[in-house]
């Protein structure tokens, strides 16, 4: 039998302004972090528009703009509703960023953050994984492998999936919001990336090497696998821009074999 979402509240009132844009936004964000999967059943119309605060014909301008690109199939009748059917979402279907210069504009600042959040949170899920979150880490790496040169924007998909499963092994719920937040923040950073990257084997290996890192539960080969992942994104960002993140970079933000420390200077 299907998984049904409806059990907890994973939607939130949606904006006052472009409430149907915001309402599909909520809905493709939650299958790309794989909080609602293919199969799976969204919570009824009216417990959605309850959920986000919007009336159920703004709900059902959304689920129809997700059934007609194929991602809901919506079945009338006893056993039916609204069943996640893929997630392999078309890109811009809704412009759920903003302004695209206005996000430019702010990807230093997110890279900078993304520096300082992540590294700890893969050390603080090195000590609490299980094999559950193991497998399932590794399955998703497995489906990167499958897809890697067939279909970009499923790529993309699996790439936010990995980084959350990384945040849920901690085992901390305010972490995982914090990583979902980034990674929808850096989602254009990651499509302009993985759009000019010419071999993307070296992309599946970076997360297969973070995933080892993090089984090993060595601190220090977490941190440089870390930094390794890290940095990829960072000057594939450089190049694609001719943007410098700074002109003085503190110590924490740069690749650990710059730091002056380790440098002995």
């Amino acid at each position: 039998m299907a998984r049904s979402a409806a059990a907890q509240s994973l939607f939130r009132p949606a904006r006052s302004r472009r409430t149907f844009e915001d309402a599909t936004e909520q809905i493709v964000d939650a299958i790309k972090a794989g909080d609602v999967k293919v199969g799976d059943r969204l919570p009824s119309e009216r417990a959605l528009s309850l959920q986000m605060g919007i009336s159920r014909p703004t709900v059902r301008q959304a689920v129809h703009l997700l059934a007609d690109a194929g991602i809901v199939e919506v079945k009338p009748g006893p056993g039916g509703g609204m069943i996640i059917r893929s997630d392999h979402i078309p890109p811009n279907l809704v412009d759920h960023h903003g302004n695209v210069d206005f996000r430019i504009g702010q990807v230093a600042s997110v890279l900078d953050a993304r520096r300082l959040v992540e590294p700890n949170v893969a050390q603080l899920a090195a000590s609490r994984i299980t094999d559950a979150d193991i497998e399932g880490m590794q399955e998703i790496i497995d489906l990167m492998k499958a897809v890697k040169n067939r279909s970009p924007d499923r790529y993309r998909v699996l790439d936010l999936r990995f980084h959350l499963g990384i945040a849920r092994a901690t085992h901390n719920d305010t972490v995982v919001s914090i990583v979902h937040t980034l990674n929808r923040q850096l989602e254009i950073a990651r499509q302009r990336m993985l759009q000019t990257e010419g071999d993307p084997t070296l992309c599946v290996d970076l997360h297969q090497g973070t995933l080892d890192a993090i089984v090993s539960g060595d601190p220090v080969v977490i941190e440089q696998v870390m930094d390794e992942h890290l940095i990829f994104l960072e000057l594939r960002w450089q190049e694609e821009t001719g943007r410098a993140r700074l002109r003085r970079t503190p110590d924490f933000l740069l690749p650990v074999g710059q730091r002056r420390g380790l440098l002995g200077e």
